[in-house]
């Protein structure tokens, strides 16, 4: 399909959903018209057409976040666009990873690691009233610094006891405080992913090196 099967609406615009290539999570909805489509496939970078503004937009070009195209697909109609994309930081304006954070329905089960970052950052913000995550944020880093020294403390000694489901439980309380002191250093899920990615060719090098 090239873009002149596209289906634009009467104002010549087509919806666009962006979407996380390594997570998988959808991140925003904006909208194209030809001009912006033609842009984004030239640069291989996101540019949308601002209905307030009535204008173009590179994505990124203010904030430094670009979304970097990986791939553009239509649907059955050719009347909306997916856009895959490696993003150079959060999608959102309010500095979240998607601009899908307010929950109207979901089950507490459906958790991720992405969903609950946001959670913490929103907590920072706004510091609702008789949260433990507002207290944290509250008392600052060196209280934030303690929890986690603690949670691993506990972490060690329930996986010496083969206490699996104590294990899992400090686990997750670990993980909880280790994230809120990722918000409260500014370090996002994706930059320990990048991290994480890297480091295992890192390593893998390493070891041929000593082998020889």
């Amino acid at each position: 399909m090239n873009i002149n099967e596209l289906k634009f609406d009467e104002q010549g615009l087509i919806p666009a959903i962006v979407k996380d290539s390594e997570t998988g999570e959808v991140l925003m909805l904006a909208y194209m018209n030809r001009e912006s489509l033609k842009i984004s496939l030239e640069k291989k970078l996101t540019c949308f057409y601002s209905r307030s503004r009535q204008e173009l937009w590179l994505k990124g070009e203010t904030s430094g976040n670009y979304q970097h195209i990986e791939s553009i697909s239509a649907d059955c109609d050719g009347d909306a666009l997916l856009v895959t994309v490696k993003k150079d930081g959060p999608a959102c304006h309010t500095g979240t990873e998607s601009c899908f954070f307010n929950e109207i329905f979901g089950k507490p089960g459906n958790f991720s690691v992405d969903g609950l970052y946001r959670l913490l950052q929103d907590r920072k913000a706004t510091l609702p009233e008789g949260s433990y995550t507002s207290y944290l944020f509250e008392k600052g880093l060196d209280k934030i610094l303690k929890k986690v020294g603690e949670e691993c403390t506990e972490v060690i000694i329930a996986g010496k006891a083969e206490d699996k489901r104590e294990t899992v439980y400090e686990i997750a309380d670990l993980m909880y405080h280790v994230m809120v002191l990722m918000v409260e250093a500014g370090i996002t899920p994706s930059e320990i992913r990048e991290e994480l990615a890297s480091r295992h060719v890192i390593d893998h090098k390493v070891k041929q090196e000593k082998m020889v």
